[in-house]
């Protein structure tokens, strides 16, 4: 049985759906699954005890409601541009995250309904196995923040689907469908809007029912493809930081809550 640390979170929501399949459930439906500061660190951290729990065989992770995750709450936003301290806090959370995600043994499905965005896209996109309903809205949104594309878009999407496309959806801040995420293979797998959790549940018993090591260690040989790409990873989450202690990144953020199109500063701020 999975371990009683699955009862310390508050943001999310751990169950051993049956036997060696756990489920995490991004939990705030009232604000499509955004993520504050404690969802964030939780999100962050579940992925080590996850990995040392010797009966978890599988994760399934999903979104509450009708969205997988909105992203980083504007609280949130706002802490990390007005915080020292909290902005080298979550920076190391987003580094930590990616990570964790790479480096948990235990291969992860993700089932993507709705929004995804930021930090939960990131989760999404690095499960082992991703299905996206045909309807889900998938955006990194960094750059419409303000801010360099930062999380895990950098280490992940040229990768999935080559730099030309990468360069396009990330530099234009465009969304992706589910059916154009999986035709341009940025997604596993595309199904029926409703069907995501179905499918993935199915995928999870598969796995399940595999043979632990040799699924794990090909996760593991697999994903050196990330590690090779950690230095640009590195770089990318720290110009996002950096990025939050500038004008662009507050008038991003105002933009957002009025929710109108940004008014960009004139003034260009790179160093002659």
């Amino acid at each position: 049985m999975v371990g009683s640390w699955t009862s310390a979170y508050r943001r999310l929501i751990l169950q051993e759906t049956e036997p060696g399949i756990l489920e995490v459930i991004l939990h705030q439906p009232e604000t499509l699954n955004a993520l504050d500061a404690v969802a964030h660190r939780e999100l962050t951290y579940v992925w080590r005890e996850i990995d040392a729990d010797p009966s978890v065989r599988v994760v399934l992770v999903r979104g509450a409601g009708q969205a997988f995750s909105a992203g980083g709450d504007f609280s949130l936003i706002e802490e990390i541009m007005t915080d020292p301290r909290a902005c080298l806090r979550v920076w190391k959370e987003a580094r930590d995250l990616v990570y964790n995600v790479i480096n948990c043994e235990k291969p992860i499905v993700s089932a993507i309904e709705g929004p995804a965005v930021g930090a939960g896209l990131a989760v999404a996109l690095l499960a082992d196995i991703s299905v996206a309903a045909r309807g889900a809205r998938l955006l990194d949104g960094h750059v419409r923040l303000g801010v360099a594309a930062g999380d895990h878009a950098v280490l992940v999407w040229p990768l999935l689907i080559g730099m030309a496309k990468a360069k396009y959806y990330l530099l234009l801040n465009e969304p992706l469908t589910g059916e154009e995420a999986e035709r341009l293979g940025l997604v596993s797998l595309c199904v029926e809007d409703g069907k995501a959790y179905e499918v993935a549940l199915e995928i999870a018993r598969r796995l399940a029912r595999g043979s632990a090591s040799a699924i794990r260690w090909t996760k593991y040989a697999l994903n050196n493809w990330f590690r090779l790409a950690g230095p640009l990873f590195d770089v990318s989450t720290a110009l996002e930081f950096l990025g939050f202690r500038l004008p662009d990144a507050r008038e991003g953020l105002q933009a957002l809550r009025e929710k109108r199109p940004p008014r960009w500063p004139l003034e260009d701020l790179s160093p002659e």
